[in-house]
């Protein structure tokens, strides 16, 4: 039997912004906080690492230019590293986050090691699956990358039914939800905000939404929203990240003449106090696993205004801590917005109930041990 206390874990994401990235990141430090011992293997140092943490070890993975190869190897330098870290550490297990290419390259490199105890598991994070992983030339890949998989988890329900029908997975998969620190995510007192100040001189109210810019995130929709909000709402709207619809967005906010009532700041890392500073959080998405920038604002006591897709309804209950509706139906979501912002005893109950959820469903107090849990039922097999 495996000493729970004591694991070797490595563990594979991508290191850049996103969701997957800032799990996987955010669960080596709290396993390395509990006296894990964590290998982060990956080709650039994972964005939340900003801090030494003891016990928290990072390889990076070297990629070949020999001008043979037209594109490069990073699948098969990963593996090469995963082999190397395994045997020089004796890790317990792989965790890789994201089935392609990491599963796959975990695979391989779990042929070749010397150490035969070693296991993998994978965490399904979204895109992998719904969008990347069903183009022909990766299903097959895909497929057979999660079934030889140890174990197996996902971030919600939809995710997991949407792996068993797109690929006919057999193999039993575990939904093991986001989590966040709800002691760091917590509203800020702002008696005399000069954030606030700035961004909403007047005692505007300000709605907020953070991405990565893509299309799927659907960022026009938040401006469409936004346009019919601040003709009944004296607002603002702040929008956090970047990525390859910024300027699309930029274009509509001319268009609709918002420049002076939308602020694009760009990748931030004070999001707290941004969102601390909001009242409403928008994200109304054409796909979302899970919603981990809703989680984040939840905890933080704002409401949230979505689409009903993926595992935004595992997440926000609708009439509760915010609202649902169908994707693209821009009217309603503004409807809900105004109903929000202009009813003050609605939106307090609303901000009280999405903290209270966060607080209660989805900290790492909760979700964490559920991990700990499954790493010791997969080694102890």
């Amino acid at each position: 039997m495996l000493d729970i206390n004591s694991m070797k874990i490595g563990i594979t994401c991508y290191p850049t912004y996103g969701g997957s990235g800032v799990i996987a990141t955010e669960l080596g430090k709290e396993l390395a906080l509990r006296g894990h011992e964590v290998h982060f293997i990956s080709y650039a140092l994972p964005f939340r690492l900003t801090k030494y943490v003891e016990n928290i070890f990072f390889h990076e993975v070297e990629i070949s230019n020999y001008p043979l190869f037209e594109f490069p190897l990073y699948s098969l330098s990963l593996s090469s590293k995963m082999i190397e870290v395994a045997e020089s550490e004796n890790l317990d297990l792989l965790h890789v986050h994201y089935a392609i290419p990491h599963a796959t390259s975990a695979y391989l490199a779990k042929q070749i090691v010397k150490n035969k105890k070693l296991k993998i598991i994978t965490t399904l994070h979204g895109t992998d699956i719904t969008l990347v992983g069903l183009e022909p030339s990766f299903l097959p890949l895909v497929k057979f990358s999660i079934e030889q998989s140890d174990g197996v988890t996902a971030v919600s329900r939809f995710l997991k039914e949407k792996t068993i029908t797109n690929y006919s997975i057999e193999k039993e998969i575990d939904v093991i939800p986001n989590f966040i620190d709800t002691d760091v995510f917590k509203k800020i007192p702002y008696d005399n905000c000069e954030f606030k100040k700035h961004i909403a001189p007047n005692g505007e109210k300000i709605l907020v939404h953070t991405s990565n810019f893509r299309p799927v995130k659907r960022v026009t929709d938040t401006i469409r929203i936004f346009n019919i909000v601040q003709k009944e709402v004296p607002s603002k709207l702040i929008l956090v990240g970047d990525g390859p619809d910024r300027y699309e967005c930029e274009k509509l906010a001319r268009e609709l003449n918002l420049t002076d009532s939308i602020k694009f700041l760009g990748k931030q890392d004070g999001l707290v106090e941004i969102l601390s500073a909001s009242d409403l959080f928008l994200i109304p998405s054409q796909s979302e696993s899970f919603g981990l920038a809703a989680l984040e604002a939840m905890s933080c006591g704002l409401p949230v205004v979505s689409s009903s897709v993926g595992g935004l309804s595992e997440l926000i209950k609708h009439n509760e801590c915010g609202f649902i509706a169908e994707i693209g139906d821009i009217d309603r979501m503004a409807k809900y917005a105004i109903d929000l912002l202009t009813n003050d005893k609605k939106y307090d109950l609303f901000s009280k109930n999405a903290r209270n959820r966060a607080v209660t469903n989805f900290d790492k107090s909760i979700v964490l041990p559920l991990y700990e849990q499954q790493y010791k039922n997969i080694l102890d097999q």
